[in-house]
């Protein structure tokens, strides 16, 4: 049975702490939105036993958000360094 990934776990935060970040922060709020839509997709592919690489890229693809995430909470005056952070 899929698990919905524990975001605030993995930031070492507590749900509160990224609540209030999220209220003074345009960009973290998207990005947490966009994060919350692909753990959705993950726990939707997983549950119809979607093929191994699509549930594969669709990780990749949370990983990802949850990097962009964790660059802004370090940098919140940045847009990212690498290219396709604003995809």
């Amino acid at each position: 049975m899929p698990v919905k990934h524990n975001l605030y776990e993995d930031l070492k935060l507590t749900r509160e702490e990224v609540e209030t970040r999220r209220k003074s922060d345009d960009r973290l709020s998207k990005l947490l939105n966009d994060y919350d839509a692909i753990d959705a997709d993950v726990l939707k592919a997983e549950s119809a036993a979607a093929p191994d690489d699509e549930v594969k890229k669709l990780k990749e693809k949370r990983l990802l958000a949850k990097d962009r995430i964790v660059q802004q909470l370090e940098y919140p005056g940045t847009r990212g360094a690498g290219a396709g952070f604003d995809q």
